[in-house]
């Protein structure tokens, strides 16, 4: 099974849902018939998606707003989802932020924010979620990494390697689920038209991006949710991202590493 059909008392819990792909997915699975529960710490904004896609689609969206990287909030979402009668058939950890420069020159503790919300957020609420679904026999999970996920990327050293666990800890869960009625999906985008790069200080990256390989978050957005419903393993949006992907993961560390550090536009 992979997403299971939509019913009153089901839930699709997205965390990072205030904007960008996060929202996006949001409304594309709500399109679908399926409730929301719109997790993020700006509650305007969550309040704001809620009342678009159930006015729309006319489905339950609820809203927490949460800083899902600290660990006492994580609780809180849990706790708040399960006193509303709410189970979790989908859970997708779209929550997380980059930085750019080298990492010398980046703030230490930004860095450390990072971790917690990218990777330890992310494989904590799977271990909230993953065995509720397992007992009841359906599920899926939605991981967001990156196409940065699969090579080192010199001036984001701490975002990829984020990434790199993402998609290697939904790959291994993907397998881990076999034969369970639950699936695990890593969407790996590559440049999105969102907020990403302004919050991470990256703006110059996004406007040396060419146009080809921009994508919209609607299309990715799509593309995520069509693979989390068919069961599939990894999602990487557009032709050019997939070229790049093939290319970060066959190419020797010792010919990418420098040519990424020589051409790499983030950062000094």
């Amino acid at each position: 099974m992979s997403l299971p059909a939509p019913s009153s008392s089901s839930t699709c819990l997205v965390t990072g849902a205030s904007s960008g792909i996060g929202a996006d997915i949001a409304r594309e699975l709500a399109r679908r018939g399926h409730g929301v529960t719109l997790v993020a710490r700006r509650e305007e904004r969550l309040r704001e998606l809620a009342d678009e896609v159930s006015g729309a689609y006319g489905i339950r969206a609820e809203t927490v707003a949460a800083d899902v990287g600290d660990a006492s909030e994580r609780d809180r979402v849990r706790s708040e989802v399960a006193e509303r009668g709410l189970t979790v058939d989908a859970l997708v950890n779209n929550a997380g932020f980059g930085t750019g420069g080298r990492f010398q020159d980046l703030d230490p503790n930004r860095e450390r924010e990072m971790v917690q919300l990218n990777v330890v957020a992310l494989h904590s609420l799977c271990a909230d979620f993953v065995p509720e679904m397992i007992d009841r026999g359906r599920g899926a999970i939605l991981n967001v990494a990156s196409t940065v996920a699969f090579q080192p990327l010199p001036r984001q050293a701490t975002y990829a390697a984020t990434k790199a666990f993402v998609l290697a800890f939904t790959e291994a869960l993907y397998a881990d689920l076999h034969d369970t009625g639950v699936t695990a999906t890593a969407l790996c985008p590559g440049i999105t038209r969102t907020e990403f790069f302004e919050v991470g200080g990256m703006e110059s990256e996004a406007s040396n991006a060419p146009d080809f390989a921009m994508k919209d978050s609607t299309e990715v957005a799509r593309v995520g949710v069509d693979a989390m419903a068919s069961g599939r393993r990894v999602a990487i949006p557009g032709a050019f991202n997939r070229v790049s992907a093939a290319s970060g993961r066959l190419t020797p560390r010792s010919v990418l590493v420098p040519l990424m550090r020589r051409f790499y536009p983030v950062g000094k």
